[in-house]
């Protein structure tokens, strides 16, 4: 700054920006360079990394969170190295990092739970991307697992970021951690009707279902006495994902098969009985 306060005439500034350009603009311009490369070497082995990943089936998860922290921490690196090559005191940089840290901790304790619940999750594994679970009132599928929150997409295509403080200290219910689900659906039938006939009838459209699991066999039995109605239980297995092929196809071949069989399913009624009341004279 003293030597740019004691230029007098354009030749020496044009002398000190050629001296300038010559030292400390060429690393400037070579850091700015090895940025770049630093960034796009560290994107190819974070993709390497993936592609080994994806070849060796390794959990979903896991990987995800390790290629993330990976590319941060090499990243991360790279600007330190490169802030010392251009003579940056990174000592007071790594102060002034903590410091943040230290501000920011205070600041954002309640996103320090978060922290804490997302490290938790990964390490418990409760669920792993892709499964569909149910937790804070939310159903879907997992599509990513942050340390912060956990994005879970609906059924109807929506995506919900679930803070992982509490995702990690409430009830996840996984409904797809095992391969197989049972199916539990109620039929009603009228009083009048022959309820061993139709077990049978629910029975015969669940085998002639290829996504029904024979073993363990599925049953049909009473399960209740309605108001209006006798109520028998289907319980079948199958795998999880035919499970809503199955649920819906159940409910859709019973009604078919009721109706050929004459079993009729009952509804609400009202009879209104009018009174009629002659008027004296």
């Amino acid at each position: 700054m003293n030597n740019l306060l004691a230029i007098n005439s354009a030749e020496e500034l044009l002398d000190y920006i050629w001296d300038w350009c010559s030292t400390a603009g060429v690393k400037i311009v070579m850091a700015i360079v090895m940025l770049i490369v630093g960034f796009a070497l560290v994107n190819v082995i974070v993709g390497w990394i993936k592609k080994i990943n994806d070849r060796r089936g390794f959990d979903k998860t896991i990987a995800k969170t390790l290629q993330k922290t990976i590319s941060y921490a090499l990243k991360t690196l790279i600007v330190v190295a490169l802030l010392a090559y251009l003579g940056v005191e990174t000592s007071g940089v790594t102060a002034l990092i903590t410091s943040l840290g230290v501000t920011l901790g205070l600041a954002l304790q309640g996103a320090l739970s978060n922290v804490a619940g997302g490290i938790l999750i990964i390490v418990a594994r409760p669920f792993a991307l892709d499964d569909y679970i149910e937790a804070q009132g939310v159903s879907g599928t997992v599509e990513d697992i942050r340390l912060l929150y956990t994005k879970v997409r609906t059924l109807d295509n929506k995506v919900i970021s679930l803070p992982n403080g509490t995702l990690a200290n409430g009830t996840i219910i996984n409904y797809t951690a095992k391969t197989t689900r049972r199916v539990d659906i109620d039929f009603g039938i009228s009083y009048t009707d022959d309820f061993k006939a139709a077990q049978s009838v629910v029975l015969s459209v669940a085998a002639k279902n290829e996504k029904v699991l024979k073993d363990p066999a599925p049953i049909c039995r009473v399960s209740g006495h309605g108001e209006s109605s006798v109520v028998l239980s289907f319980k079948g297995w199958t795998r999880t994902e035919d499970y809503w092929e199955v649920y819906f196809s159940m409910f859709e071949g019973v009604k078919s098969a009721f109706d050929e069989a004459g079993i009729s399913i009952p509804f609400n009624q009202l009879d209104v009985h009018i009174k009629n009341e002659e008027k004296g004279e």
